[in-house]
């Protein structure tokens, strides 16, 4: 389990590519300080256990579900990751329940400035629509953010100065691919409510007028 506060920026050294898997050897401090064999370790926000590891280097194998379903395909020697050891029963809860484990794949599709902060929209598949809410939690690369909108096609997210800087989010730009994780409560909450109330659709279709007719509102 992880909170979606990034620790650090790691550095791809090496990446030894299979056909549809591959492995990442990653240069990092901080999260190596108390590092031991098959910790997990999100890296871009996908859960990872560490399979081998030196003072300033741990090694990640990538397995071919987590190699097609998520952006560490596109990485490259030189890439910037952004990483968090799991989190501590006694630590600070400082973002919100996160699991690693990648809902799916967004596309950013315009980046705007605004006083101090920069707006992202982020086009998602539209199976995932129906778990967003305004001012809701959402992982961005591992990175816990804030939901600023929702429409038909996505949501919008706001990065503050510190996140810009100290997460790879800040370099991205439109045409770029984010792993997104949908918070971990509205998955629960429209599984329970399509099972419950038996649609068939692969869309849960969870509206307004639903919850109404249903005795929610």
């Amino acid at each position: 389990m992880f909170t979606g506060i990034i620790e650090e920026l790691g550095t791809v050294k090496r990446i030894q590519s299979g056909q549809e898997s591959m492995e990442i050897i990653v240069q990092a401090s901080k999260i190596l300080e108390d590092v031991h064999l098959g910790d997990s370790i999100s890296v871009n926000g996908v859960c990872l256990t560490v399979t081998h590891y030196t003072k300033d280097e741990a090694s990640f194998d990538v397995m071919p579900e987590t190699f097609k379903a998520t952006n560490l395909n596109e990485l490259s020697k030189g890439s910037k990751v952004n990483l968090e050891r799991a989190m501590k029963a006694d630590g600070r809860f400082g973002g919100h329940m996160v699991s690693g484990h990648v809902d799916g794949l967004g596309t950013i599709t315009s980046k705007k400035a605004e006083s101090n902060a920069v707006y992202y929209d982020i086009e998602l598949p539209t199976e995932l629509l129906d778990y967003f809410v305004y001012k809701g939690s959402v992982t961005v690369d591992g990175t816990s953010l804030t939901v600023f909108g929702v429409n038909d096609k996505g949501i919008t997210i706001s990065l503050i100065p510190h996140t810009m800087e100290h997460t790879i989010i800040g370099d991205k730009g439109a045409g770029d691919h984010v792993n997104i994780e949908i918070d971990m409560l509205g998955k629960y909450v429209v599984n329970f409510l399509t099972k419950q109330f038996g649609s068939d659709k692969k869309s849960s279709s969870i509206t307004e007028s639903f919850l109404q007719e249903n005795g929610f509102m």
